[in-house]
């Protein structure tokens, strides 16, 4: 069973994977004082849950290779983003700020439907370190308008 983070300040989604337990979180990245680091608006950190729940940065590979994004500001007004993974360009996730809270989240169409990203579950069948197989990527979200939970997979 994989864990459920908890109390993960200003968490937007989180990736895990076949592998183990341990856990992706993609975050917004904030200043001391709340602003958003407008450069490089997303952190991406490993909790670290097969030793100690340590929280440990990407390594070079992960980041430009697997688990990092591609990132870009497509509104300058509204302070928006639009961005994918590294490893997986055709499904694009988008970084919008609420008009009711003023709040970021990662929002993303699934099932023809633009909903609330939470989670993303990459099911690894064989391959190597360089070129895993991908089985599917099977990515939850909730309906920000109906709060029905929402999950698709999605067979790269």
């Amino acid at each position: 069973m994989f864990p459920k983070p908890v109390d993960i300040k200003n968490l937007l989604f989180y990736v895990q994977r076949t592998f183990n337990i341990n856990t992706l979180i993609y975050a917004l990245n904030v200043n001391d004082k709340g602003e958003l680091d407008e450069k490089k608006p997303i952190k991406i950190y490993w909790i670290n849950y097969t030793k100690d729940g340590s929280i440990e940065d990407l390594n070079f590979i992960q980041r430009k290779y697997a688990y990092g994004v591609d990132i870009k500001m497509v509104d300058t007004t509204k302070k928006s983003y639009a961005f994918n993974f590294v490893s997986y360009k055709k499904k694009q996730i988008f970084l919008i700020k609420s008009a009711i809270d003023n709040k970021y989240e990662a929002f993303m169409y699934l099932s023809n439907k633009l909903i609330l990203l939470q989670r993303v579950f990459i099911q690894i069948e064989g391959g190597s370190f360089w070129a895993p197989k991908v089985k599917y990527l099977e990515v939850t979200g909730k309906d920000p308008i109906k709060g029905d939970e929402v999950i698709e997979r999605i067979i790269p």
